[in-house]
């Protein structure tokens, strides 16, 4: 049985519940969120000073907890001899941006209102409240900041870019999903986030296709590549 479950450690935002979870499931998901939340308020705090021991920090965790923990997306069979891969950490890919927020065009939402496809099919409603441009090395980018309709609401930031469909995952990456904890957190000025794209992570479906995801939109496929974070080999 799929469970509706990890998420900020590195998986979807949405996932299959075929059959429903039992009461044991659910309290194994509510360990895992807890564990998660408190990995990124850890994180949050660290990379203050220490960006590069945060995320040290952030992946050895999200190993272990992904050999280890009952509501882990890694098949049963592969946890205990799973190991993550990641590139070096990159000091050039963390950002403080600032949102350049839509006009309000539905009032619950704001922003644009848009459907996101799922990797399992069907499409799960968003909207768009901003856009982040961002200063990469190759030059700037823009990229579109969602808002979560359904679940538990909360920030999400799907993106695509070369390495996709090579050395990560093919539909993509998320670097923040706020409803599962993956959450960096603010920047120095007003209205700014931390964009450390070196805390990149693959959704459920990268390591089973029975789990259901959001994807990236086209307009968050970059033409770039961004090595870091986590891959697949």
């Amino acid at each position: 049985m799929t469970v509706a479950g990890p998420g900020s450690a590195g998986t979807g935002a949405v996932e299959d519940t075929a059959g429903g979870p039992s009461a044991a499931e659910r309290l194994d998901l509510a360990d895992w969120r807890r564990r998660i939340s408190d990995l990124y308020a850890a994180v949050r705090a660290e990379a203050a000073t220490e960006p590069e021991a945060a995320w040290r920090r952030w992946r050895e965790t999200r190993e272990e907890l992904f050999r280890t923990h009952p509501q882990s997306p890694v098949l049963v069979e592969s946890r205990a001899s799973f190991r993550a891969a990641h590139w070096p950490y990159d000091p050039r890919l963390r950002f403080e941006v600032a949102l350049a927020e839509e006009p309000a065009v539905e009032p619950l939402l704001g922003g644009l209102t848009l459907r996101l496809p799922v990797s399992t099919g069907g499409e799960q409603e968003f909207a768009r409240i901003g856009l982040l441009a961002v200063p990469f090395p190759a030059g700037m980018r823009s990229l579109g900041l969602y808002w979560m309709a359904g679940y538990a609401g909360g920030l999400f930031l799907p993106f695509r870019d070369a390495t996709s469909g090579h050395e990560t995952y093919g539909a993509g990456r998320y670097l923040l999903d706020t409803a599962k904890s993956a959450d960096l957190g603010p920047g120095s000025e007003p209205r700014s986030l931390v964009l450390d794209f070196n805390f990149s992570f693959h959704p459920s479906c990268a390591f089973d296709p029975r789990w259901s995801c959001p994807l990236a939109p086209p307009e968050n496929r970059l033409d770039l590549r961004i090595e870091a974070g986590e891959r697949l080999s």
